[in-house]
C-alpha cells in the first residue's frame, strides 16, 4: 500500500501519521494567559529536539481554523510554558483536561490537580506530573496550518527516585509515562520495555 498525501488523501494526513508514528510523548502543557489565568492542555505533537540547547518541539493545532487553541496563543503572547510529563498515574486527569472548556477557565481544577509555582518561568508545573519541564519560547514556525513552536528548556523538576543521581538514567521500574497512540482516544503504558547493546 502506498499513500499520496500530496493529492486526496491530504486531509486524512492526521488519522494515517497519528496512528503509524507511535508511541508519543504527551505534554501536558501550561501556560499563562495576559490576566495570569492557568491553562493546561495535553499535546502528543511533541519531542525533545536537541540538547545543546535543550530545545523540545510542541504543535498545538488549532481550536477552528484560524483560531489558535489558548495554549499557542498564551505562548505567543507570554513566551513561557512548562511541559507537565504524564505517567499512568494521572492518565485520566490528563484527559480532562483535554475538555473543551471556555477561555479563561481552569482546566487543572476540573481536572484536580495541583499547581505548583515553577522556578524561572510564571506558568505553574503540576505536582503530580513525574517530571516538568519549565520552557521559555524560542521560536514559532507555521507552516501551512501548522504551527511548531520551538521552546528552550531552563529547568527540570523530577520526582524523587526517578533518576540515578550518579548517572542521570532513569531508574527502571520507577518512571511509567505513557504514550499516545492512534486517534481518537488510544494510548499505551511503557512498563514492558527491553534494552539491546548499541554495536560498536
Amino acid at each position: 500500500m502506498e499513500l499520496d498525501l500530496t493529492g486526496p488523501l491530504r486531509d486524512d494526513a492526521y488519522i494515517i501519521l497519528s496512528g503509524l508514528v507511535t508511541p508519543r510523548p504527551i505534554a501536558l502543557t501550561t501556560t499563562l494567559d495576559p490576566d495570569g489565568r492557568v491553562n493546561a492542555a495535553p499535546f502528543s505533537f511533541f519531542n525533545v529536539l536537541g540538547d545543546s540547547p535543550p530545545i523540545v518541539g510542541l504543535c498545538p493545532g488549532d481550536r477552528s481554523p484560524g483560531i489558535p487553541k489558548d495554549t499557542a496563543r498564551n505562548i505567543r503572547l507570554t513566551h513561557e510554558f512548562v511541559i507537565n510529563l504524564v505517567d499512568e498515574a494521572i492518565a485520566e486527569k490528563m484527559n480532562l483536561c483535554a475538555a473543551s472548556l471556555p477561555p479563561g477557565e481552569n482546566e487543572l481544577l476540573h481536572a484536580g490537580l495541583t499547581p505548583l509555582p515553577s522556578t524561572s518561568v510564571k506558568p505553574p508545573r503540576i505536582a503530580e506530573s513525574p517530571a516538568s519541564l519549565e520552557c521559555r519560547s524560542h521560536s514559532i514556525i507555521e507552516i501551512g496550518d501548522n504551527r511548531l513552536i520551538i521552546g528552550e528548556v531552563l529547568r527540570i523538576h523530577v520526582r524523587d527516585g526517578i533518576f540515578d543521581p550518579e548517572t542521570w538514567l532513569v531508574k527502571p521500574g520507577n518512571y511509567a509515562p505513557i504514550g499516545r497512540m492512534q486517534a481518537p482516544g488510544w494510548y499505551c503504558r511503557t512498563t514492558a520495555m527491553f534494552e539491546m547493546k548499541r554495536p560498536k
